[in-house]
């Protein structure tokens, strides 16, 4: 058992992957499963909370509850006082949790169906409380039952360990059960065990802060022979670019950031997302870093470093082109040509929103890979209401389902997609999506996003390919912002100016 790493090993495995490994896994010892589980989160309830008296169990009428009953046995041996609330009548327990409960009951485990809510006034911030409620299959909103106790572990002062996923938070999408506010019951843990492998909605959405410390008992998964074809992975970190010493400003590649529309034409002027584009890429280690701003004026708040030219004299086709960060509606009518002729193309903001408007650009797009001399790398990275639009879907179903959503995205259109958000997913056709786990609430801010295109480009400047570069940029990223300074504010031109 270990805490969450950032690394890509880790598997990310549906409830169907999960149920599929359980007999295979259970052949590996003659201990049951479920056994194992509850022994395990027992371990590391005492590991979390050594200094605990009193330890609550919420447990739910499924195999999530079993799980439950058999870490209340152990932790009621090992002299802990120990009360469960089992949500469940006896008769309609799955098998293996019925002999989990059997097995408590012979123990002399304290079992009742109320919550105690005298005993749990006693709880102190040594104590604590086991959530295991609901487990990876949860879909329905929570009944008025499991949302008392729900209420009362929230209540309680003392730590909170779930199993499988905390309760209200659903296990695929970090989405609430049932509700689309924050205001929704939903237990918010201090620590969550995945059993056998992870969950895709511990990484997004809700599920970032809903979660607490992630921890893993594989259960004999990566000593088994058995594997399932994962939903996902982690993305691994990034590691820094080098360059050599015999090297020049051509070895590095050219980038070429193509938006910034001007003032003039809706009274707002967004030149400063491209020049945080520019910059970014300009940082993180681009030979040579072109701007070209669409509202047809230099600008002298751009660094001096960055050559500034109109767009006919751009060489598309030998370029690294990013297109589309403040472009606004003048970025229109440049898309035929950037999608027909940029040898490489990071596309963004307002060039999304330009390509979902318009099926004539939309066939272009898909044609960058079918090209016969050879086929153009594209990444595309929308947030999930630029997805939304070009998927034709609403931003409810993309967050419902973020990684079906990126390679949907990617398969549409044959090329990578980076689908920002909480647990940002990579995605590209005959790859196994990445969510990437660096980041936190400080990148949302203006700004951000733009930085990530440039630094995107620079990394497919230098040499990485357009789903490497992804992966890559996204971790890198993220890692700047979790080593941010805590008393300094994040701000998109700082972030820039930071990369390397």
């Amino acid at each position: 058992m270990q805490p969450l790493p950032r690394s890509h090993d880790w598997p990310i495995l549906g409830p169907e992957g999960v149920r599929q490994l359980e007999p295979l896994l259970q052949a590996l010892s003659p201990t049951p499963l479920m056994q194992r589980a509850g022994l395990a989160c027992a371990q590391l309830a005492l590991a979390v909370a050594p200094h605990a008296r009193r330890i609550w169990v919420a447990a739910g009428p499924g195999n999530n509850g079993g799980d439950g009953l058999e870490a209340a046995l152990h932790l009621h041996q090992w002299g802990k006082e120990v009360v469960v609330s089992l949500l469940a009548a006896p008769g309609h327990c799955p098998t293996d949790a019925l002999a989990a409960l059997h097995r408590a009951q012979q123990a002399g485990v304290r079992i009742q169906h109320d919550v105690p809510q005298a005993w749990l006034q006693t709880l102190d911030a040594h104590d604590l409380c086991i959530d295991a409620l609901l487990g990876i299959g949860a879909s329905r909103p929570l009944t008025p039952d499991i949302r008392a106790r729900v209420q009362a572990i929230n209540y309680s002062p003392a730590q909170v360990l779930s199993i499988d996923v905390p309760t209200g938070l659903h296990p695929q999408s970090g989405q609430w059960l049932g509700c689309e506010n924050a205001d929704t019951a939903a237990v918010q843990a201090s620590h969550t065990l995945s059993l056998i492998a992870l969950q895709a909605g511990l990484l997004m959405g809700h599920g970032r802060d809903a979660s607490g410390l992630i921890w893993l008992e594989d259960l004999g998964y990566h000593a088994s022979p058995h594997r399932v074809q994962p939903v996902a992975q982690l993305n691994a970190p990034c590691a820094p670019m080098p360059k050599h010493h015999a090297s020049h400003k051509g070895s590095h590649g050219d980038v070429a950031v193509i938006g910034g529309e001007g003032m003039a034409t809706h009274g707002m002027g967004m030149t400063g997302a491209a020049i945080l584009a520019a910059t970014a890429a300009l940082h993180a280690g681009a030979g040579r870093v072109i701007l070209n701003l669409l509202s047809g004026q230099t600008s002298d708040n751009a660094p001096p470093d960055l050559m500034q030219r109109q767009f006919d004299p751009l060489a598309l086709d030998t370029l690294h082109v990013v297109c589309g960060c403040g472009g606004g509606t003048a970025v229109q009518a440049l898309m035929p040509q950037v999608l027909q002729r940029s040898a490489h193309l990071v596309l963004d903001a307002d060039g999304l929103n330009a390509v979902a408007h318009d099926t004539a650009l939309q066939n272009s797009l898909r044609q960058r890979a079918k090209r016969q001399d050879r086929p153009h790398d594209t990444v595309l990275t929308p947030h999930p209401l630029e997805a939304a639009r070009l998927l034709g879907c609403s931003t409810a179903q993309v967050q419902n389902d973020r990684i079906q959503s990126a390679q949907a995205l990617a398969d549409r259109y044959q090329c990578t997609v980076v689908l920002k958000g909480s647990g940002t997913v990579i995605a590209a056709p005959a790859q196994t999506p990445r969510i990437n786990t660096s980041g936190n609430g400080r990148l949302a801010i203006g700004g951000t996003g733009d930085v990530l295109a440039g630094l995107i480009g620079a990394r497919m400047a230098q040499g990485l390919n357009a789903f490497d570069a992804a992966c890559a940029a996204v971790a890198q990223h993220g890692q700047l912002a979790d080593n941010w300074p805590p008393n300094q504010a994040l701000t998109a031109s700082r972030l820039a100016s930071r990369l390397t």
